[in-house]
Order: structure tokens, then C-alpha cells, then sequence
């Protein structure tokens, strides 16, 4: 029987082509996953545009002490761009290393010093914003009535990210309730709170913090901020026909 070579070769390229095409369609898929799904944490230090620098090393999730990092799958059913880093609080949170062995591993800078530093340049992993928690008040068992304060006693930063407010309890109307209260300004989003939350579901979750926190804009001024009177005399000063922003709330027009 003769060999036919020309088929063979036609057979060799549409099978490389096919190659090519399910190399793309994946790198496709990956592309669409990065940019749909964000609802993901990412290490402490993570830049904005993590996705641009993470180049899919791996070393940061190998310096985890806690195995708290894991790398994405390709075609997770999580969507989250393949090889790169990840954690779920609830299985396993951050325990906020001080010494940040993830950050200092990464070879990228897609883990940055510089998103966990003070003004003054010092790095501390209490500057992380890997997300923040945001409490179920429906569901969570301390605004039901129940003291509970497992999420209060597991925070890190106790009195600062995650406080108690005490508030009469209108079930009882004896006792008061101790209600779980978090300062965005203070939350790391490492995911304690979540992990040691005691109902089925967690009624306190971490989401990255760019999906919970606003901004307030540049057009509204607030006196009693510091800085904000400061723009307040800096816009009347540069327009001398325009009246104080302030003077409406004397001069009867309200």
C-alpha cells in the first residue's frame, strides 16, 4: 500500500491549526474570564492593574506559610484569569504575616511595597486593602438579638476595622444588643471575620474593595473636613463676585 504523504502533511497542518485555534480560543476564554470576573482577592499589595504585571510565577502562593493563596486553574469555574493568585477567606483567610513573605516573593511588582506603605515609606501589612467586609444585617445573628461576637473577637485590628455598637433590644426590651460594626478605613480585608463567622452561611463576607467603596467626588465640600475649608476660601478667593458656598445658610434663601 503506498503512503500518502500529501495527505499525511494536510492532516499534520489542520491538526496544528486546530492547535493554534484551541490555544487562542483558551487564551480568549482567559481574557474574557480577567476582565468579566473581579470578584476575587488578591494577596496583600496587590497593584490596581494587577492582572498587567502578575506574569503566573507562583512564588507568592509557595510562600504562604498558612497555605492561604492558591492559583487559578485554567477554565475554573470561579472565572478567575488562570495561574494567577487568589484566596477564600472562609476556607482559609490572611493571617497578615508581618513580615509579608507573599509581597516580598513576588519577582513582578505586581505585589507592591508601595500599596502597603505610610506616607513615611514604612510597610506594614495593616495597610493592605485586599477588601473589605461587609456585614448580612439581616441574617447575622447579633442584629437578631443573639449576642455574638465571634467576627469582633477574630479581627485583627479589634476596635478599629471591626467594633460593637450597643444598641437597646427592642425584642427583649430588657438587654441590649451588641451590634458588629466595620470602618471601612481600617479593613484589610483579610477575611478573619468571615472564617470565624458561626452561622451556615457567613452573614459577615470580604469583597474586593473596589467593588464596595464609592467616592464622594471633587464637587462636594464638606466644611467640617480637614482640607475641604481650606477649597471652600480657595474657590471664593478666585472668583471675587461669588459669595461664600456657606453664606446660603444665612442669608434666608433656605
Amino acid at each position: 500500500m503506498k503512503f500518502d504523504w500529501e495527505r499525511r502533511e494536510a492532516l499534520k497542518k489542520g491538526v496544528g491549526s486546530l492547535g493554534v485555534l484551541g490555544a487562542g480560543a483558551m487564551i480568549w476564554s482567559e481574557y474574557l474570564n480577567a476582565q468579566v470576573k473581579q470578584d476575587v482577592l488578591r494577596p496583600p499589595g496587590a497593584k490596581k492593574d494587577f492582572l498587567s504585571h502578575c506574569i503566573r510565577c507562583g512564588l507568592c502562593v509557595e510562600a504562604c506559610p498558612y497555605l492561604t493563596l492558591k492559583l487559578a486553574e485554567v477554565g475554573n469555574q470561579k472565572g478567575i484569569s488562570a495561574g494567577t493568585p487568589y484566596f477564600e477567606p472562609r476556607k482559609i483567610p490572611c493571617y497578615m504575616c508581618q513580615d509579608i513573605p507573599c509581597m516580598r516573593s513576588c519577582p513582578s511588582g505586581a505585589l507592591s511595597a508601595e500599596a502597603l506603605s505610610d506616607a513615611e515609606g514604612q510597610v506594614k501589612i495593616d495597610y493592605a486593602r485586599m477588601g473589605v467586609a461587609v456585614i448580612d444585617t439581616t441574617h447575622c445573628i447579633a442584629y437578631g438579638g443573639i449576642q455574638c461576637d465571634a467576627c469582633y473577637r477574630a479581627c485583627p485590628l479589634i476596635k478599629k476595622a471591626l467594633y460593637l455598637k450597643v444598641e437597646h433590644n427592642d425584642f427583649t426590651d430588657k438587654h441590649s444588643k451588641l451590634l458588629p460594626m466595620v470602618d471601612a478605613e481600617f479593613c484589610t480585608g483579610c477575611g478573619m471575620c468571615e472564617r470565624a463567622c458561626v452561622t451556615q452561611k457567613p452573614t459577615i463576607v470580604v469583597l474586593p474593595y473596589e467593588k464596595v467603596m464609592g467616592a464622594v467626588g471633587d464637587h462636594y465640600i464638606r466644611s467640617w473636613k480637614q482640607g475641604d475649608e481650606t477649597r471652600i476660601n480657595q474657590e471664593v478667593d478666585s472668583n471675587p463676585n461669588k459669595t461664600n458656598s456657606l453664606d446660603y445658610l444665612n442669608n434666608g434663601e433656605f
